[in-house]
C-alpha cells in the first residue's frame, strides 16, 4: 500500500456466539471488542465498536444521498460551552438552538444519552445469572468498565427500586439466585463531574441522575393500569401521575437492604448530601432516563423542585433540565403545568414511530385543545400531557438504517442517538455531523441495512462473562458486592422532610 495511506491498528477484536458472520481471525484468538486506530501524519483517531465491519464504500454511497448544503447548515458555535451553558440547558427552552440545532446542544444530548445508554450496557438482564438484576460493575469502576473514564463522572451511589409495583413484567429476577435480593433492582446512578478541565468546560459542577429503562421487554407500557394517582408531594392533591411510576418510585420494602429506601428518598437524601459538599459552588442537576427512564426522571425532577431542593442556602436556584429519550407521558394537566411552574427544562427526543410517547392518555393529552376543560369540568381519569420541549426525529430519514416499523427499533435509544447526529432540522434531512459510530446502532437490535455487514445484537460480555478458573474449568466468576446506601441515607432525608415541612408552614 502507498506510504501516504493511513495505517490501521486493531487493538482488539469482536466475538458473538449467538449470530454466524463471516470472521477474519481465527475464533479463538479474538478478544470481546473492536477499535480502530487510525494514524495520519496530521492527527490520530480511534473509533470504537466494530466500526471496521463498515463498509466504506457503502457510507460514502449513503452520503451522496445528503445534501450539498451542509455546511450552510451545520455551523460550529465557537462560543466556549462555559459561557452559554445556560441556555444549552433549557434557561430559554432552547429557542434558536433546535431548527438549525446548535453544535453544543448536539453534542450534550448525545453526552447525556450515553450516561443514559450506560444504565443498559452494566445491567445484568440474564435470568440464569445469579447476578440477575444488579448491575455488573462496581461503582469505583463503573465508568472505567463502560470506556467512559474520560467523561470526567464519578459515581456517588447506585440507585434502587423494589418489585412490588403495577409492571410485573419490567424486573428481572435471577431463577437461581441466593446472593441477590428478590425485591430489588439495580435502577440506576447518581454521578458528580469530578475533573476539573470538565468542570471548565462545563461552566459549572454537573450532578447527573441517570434511570434505566426497559431492556427485553418492549410490551411494560401496556403493564400501565393507566390510572393517575395524586403525587403527594406537595399540598395540591390535583397534581397526578400515573399510578405504576409513583408505585416504581415510592415503594419500599424494609426487609430488603437494597430497598428499605424508597428510589424517592434516595434521590432527595444524595441531593441533599451532595448540595452540603459543594456549598458556594455552581451547581447543574441534569437528569436523564430512556423509555421508562425517562419518565423516572421527569418524575425525580419534578420532586427535587417541588421539595425546594434546588436551591442553595444563600437562595440561588439550581437549574434542574430533564434529557428524555423515548418517554411516554407521565402526569396530567396540572402535573405538567406545576413541572413549568417551578422552572423544569424538559427536551424530550423522540422517534416518529416509536409508540411509547404516545401513551399512556391516548383520547385526552396535550394536543387536544379541550384538555382543561375535560380534566377541570369533566373530571375525566385518564387525562395525560408531555412536558417541556419536543425533537421529533424519524428514522427513514437516515439513509443507513432499514425502512421498518418494527417498535424495537424504532424505540432503540442507539437508534435514537444516531438520529441525533444526523438532525440538520425540521424537513432538513440527514447528515451525520459528529460522525458516531454507526455499529452502535446494532449494538441491542438489528436496525442498519444489511449492506453495511455489521452483526445485529452484537454487544455482549466476553465468554458471557465466564472464565476459565485455576482448574481448568469454565465458571462466571464471584463478583463484588454492591454497595447499598450511605450510612447518613437517613440523616439527609430526614434533613430534606423537615425543610419541606418548614417550607409549607412558612407558606400558609
Amino acid at each position: 500500500m502507498a506510504s501516504s495511506m493511513a495505517s490501521l491498528k486493531l487493538s482488539s477484536s469482536f466475538h458473538d456466539t449467538t449470530h454466524t458472520f463471516q470472521q477474519p481471525f481465527p475464533m479463538q484468538i479474538m478478544p470481546k471488542t473492536l477499535k480502530l486506530h487510525v494514524q495520519t501524519p496530521n492527527n490520530s483517531i480511534t473509533v470504537s465498536s466494530l466500526p471496521s465491519l463498515t463498509s466504506k464504500t457503502h457510507i460514502q454511497n449513503s452520503q451522496k444521498h445528503e445534501n450539498d448544503d451542509e455546511l450552510q447548515v451545520f455551523t460550529e458555535d465557537h462560543r466556549p460551552l462555559h459561557q452559554i451553558w445556560p441556555e444549552v440547558q433549557g434557561s430559554s427552552n432552547w429557542n434558536g438552538l433546535l431548527d438549525p440545532m446548535n453544535s453544543h446542544l448536539r453534542r450534550e444530548i448525545i453526552r447525556y444519552g450515553e450516561m443514559a445508554q450506560a444504565c443498559y450496557d452494566s445491567f445484568d438482564f440474564d435470568p440464569r445469572s445469579k447476578y440477575c438484576g444488579t448491575c455488573k460493575y462496581i461503582g469505583t469502576h463503573f465508568f472505567e468498565k463502560l470506556d467512559m473514564a474520560d467523561r470526567g463522572y464519578s459515581i456517588h451511589r447506585y440507585l434502587y427500586a423494589t418489585s412490588n409495583i403495577n409492571l410485573p413484567n419490567f424486573f428481572q429476577k435471577s431463577k437461581l439466585s441466593s446472593v441477590w435480593s428478590q425485591h430489588a433492582n439495580w435502577m440506576g446512578y447518581v454521578a458528580v463531574a469530578t475533573d476539573e478541565n470538565e468542570i471548565k468546560r462545563l461552566g459549572r459542577r454537573d450532578v447527573v441522575i441517570a434511570w434505566r429503562g426497559t431492556v427485553t421487554y418492549l410490551e411494560w407500557i401496556h403493564d400501565l393500569k393507566d390510572i393517575l394517582h395524586p403525587a403527594h408531594f406537595s399540598d395540591d392533591h390535583s397534581i397526578k401521575i400515573e399510578s405504576g411510576f409513583f408505585d416504581l418510585y415510592t415503594s419500599k420494602e424494609h426487609s430488603c437492604h437494597y430497598c428499605s429506601f424508597s428510589a424517592r428518598e434516595q434521590i432527595l437524601s444524595e441531593i441533599k448530601r451532595i448540595k452540603e459538599r459543594y456549598e458556594g459552588e455552581k451547581l447543574s442537576i441534569t437528569i436523564t432516563g430512556h423509555s421508562l427512564g425517562a419518565a423516572l426522571a421527569l418524575l425525580s425532577a419534578y420532586d427535587i423542585a417541588e421539595m425546594k431542593l434546588n436551591f442553595t442556602n444563600t437562595g440561588e436556584k439550581i437549574p434542574i433540565t430533564v434529557f428524555s429519550f423515548s418517554g411516554p407521558r407521565v402526569g396530567n394537566l396540572k402535573f405538567k403545568e406545576r413541572c413549568e411552574n417551578l422552572g423544569i427544562k424538559v427536551l424530550r427526543i423522540v422517534n416518529v414511530h416509536d409508540k411509547v410517547p404516545k401513551v399512556p392518555g391516548i383520547f385526552a393529552n396535550e394536543k387536544n385543545k379541550h384538555q382543561k376543560y375535560i380534566e377541570d369540568k369533566i373530571a375525566f381519569p385518564w387525562s395525560y400531557a408531555h412536558v417541556g420541549t419536543e425533537i421529533e426525529l424519524d428514522h427513514f430519514d437516515s439513509p443507513y438504517l432499514k425502512r421498518t416499523k418494527d417498535i424495537s427499533c424504532a424505540h432503540n435509544l442507539e437508534a435514537l442517538l444516531h438520529l441525533v447526529d444526523g438532525y440538520r432540522g425540521r424537513g432538513r434531512g440527514f447528515s451525520s455531523v459528529t460522525k458516531r459510530d454507526i455499529a452502535l446502532v446494532n449494538k441491542s437490535c438489528d436496525f442498519l441495512k444489511e449492506e453495511y455487514g455489521v452483526p445485529a445484537y452484537w454487544r455482549q460480555d466476553e465468554n458471557k462473562g465466564m472464565v476459565r478458573g485455576g482448574d481448568g474449568r469454565w465458571i462466571l466468576p464471584e463478583r463484588p458486592r454492591l454497595d447499598s446506601h450511605p450510612p447518613d441515607t437517613a440523616y439527609y432525608l430526614e434533613q430534606v422532610l423537615k425543610f419541606a415541612a418548614k417550607t409549607t408552614l412558612n407558606a400558609i
